[in-house]
Protein backbone atom coordinates (compact mmCIF):
# COMPACT_ATOMS: atom_id res chain seq x y z
CA UNK A 1 0.00 0.00 0.00
CA UNK A 2 2.94 2.31 0.87
CA UNK A 3 4.19 2.08 -2.62
CA UNK A 4 0.48 2.48 -4.29
CA UNK A 5 0.31 6.29 -2.26
CA UNK A 6 3.95 6.91 -3.17
CA UNK A 7 3.09 6.27 -7.03
CA UNK A 8 -0.25 8.23 -6.78
CA UNK A 9 1.53 11.13 -5.16
CA UNK A 10 4.69 11.33 -7.74
CA UNK A 11 2.12 11.11 -10.97
CA UNK A 12 -0.21 13.64 -9.32
CA UNK A 13 3.06 15.75 -8.45
CA UNK A 14 3.84 15.62 -12.39
CA UNK A 15 -0.01 16.43 -13.18
CA UNK A 16 -0.06 19.08 -10.59
CA UNK A 17 1.06 21.61 -13.56
CA UNK A 18 -2.05 21.17 -15.88
CA UNK A 19 -3.42 24.69 -17.16
CA UNK A 20 -3.07 28.31 -18.64
CA UNK A 21 -3.75 30.58 -16.14
CA UNK A 22 -2.75 30.65 -12.16
CA UNK A 23 -6.80 29.91 -11.31
CA UNK A 24 -6.96 26.80 -13.53
CA UNK A 25 -3.65 25.49 -12.54
CA UNK A 26 -4.58 25.95 -8.83
CA UNK A 27 -7.82 24.35 -9.08
CA UNK A 28 -6.71 21.31 -11.13
CA UNK A 29 -4.34 20.65 -8.42
CA UNK A 30 -6.26 21.23 -5.98
CA UNK A 31 -8.86 18.48 -7.39
CA UNK A 32 -5.86 16.61 -7.93
CA UNK A 33 -4.64 16.67 -4.21
CA UNK A 34 -8.26 15.77 -2.96
CA UNK A 35 -8.71 12.92 -5.21
CA UNK A 36 -5.08 11.37 -4.11
CA UNK A 37 -5.70 12.62 -0.42
CA UNK A 38 -8.98 10.82 -0.29
CA UNK A 39 -7.38 7.62 -1.35
CA UNK A 40 -4.83 8.13 1.07
CA UNK A 41 -7.00 9.16 3.90
CA UNK A 42 -9.58 6.00 3.58
CA UNK A 43 -6.48 3.69 3.43
CA UNK A 44 -5.66 5.04 7.15
CA UNK A 45 -9.66 5.20 7.91
CA UNK A 46 -10.41 8.86 7.58
CA UNK A 47 -11.34 9.88 3.53
CA UNK A 48 -12.59 13.44 4.61
CA UNK A 49 -9.54 14.49 6.55
CA UNK A 50 -7.22 13.05 3.51
CA UNK A 51 -8.83 14.89 0.62
CA UNK A 52 -9.11 18.12 2.74
CA UNK A 53 -5.42 18.24 3.24
CA UNK A 54 -4.91 16.64 -0.35
CA UNK A 55 -7.06 19.71 -2.08
CA UNK A 56 -5.48 22.31 0.33
CA UNK A 57 -1.36 20.68 -0.54
CA UNK A 58 -2.42 20.48 -4.12
CA UNK A 59 -4.00 24.28 -4.19
CA UNK A 60 -0.70 25.22 -3.30
CA UNK A 61 1.43 23.18 -5.47
CA UNK A 62 -0.42 24.13 -8.43
CA UNK A 63 -0.31 28.09 -7.34
CA UNK A 64 4.18 27.50 -7.37
CA UNK A 65 4.06 25.63 -10.26
CA UNK A 66 2.33 28.48 -12.26
CA UNK A 67 4.14 31.01 -10.37
CA UNK A 68 7.78 29.28 -11.43
CA UNK A 69 6.45 28.65 -15.07
CA UNK A 70 5.81 32.68 -15.41
CA UNK A 71 9.48 33.29 -13.83
CA UNK A 72 8.32 34.61 -10.46
CA UNK A 73 10.02 31.53 -8.77
CA UNK A 74 13.41 30.39 -9.73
Amino acid sequence: MKKVAIGSALILLFLTGCGETTGSRSLSGAGMGAAAGGVIGSMSGNFGTGAAIGAGVGAVGGYLHDQHKKGNID
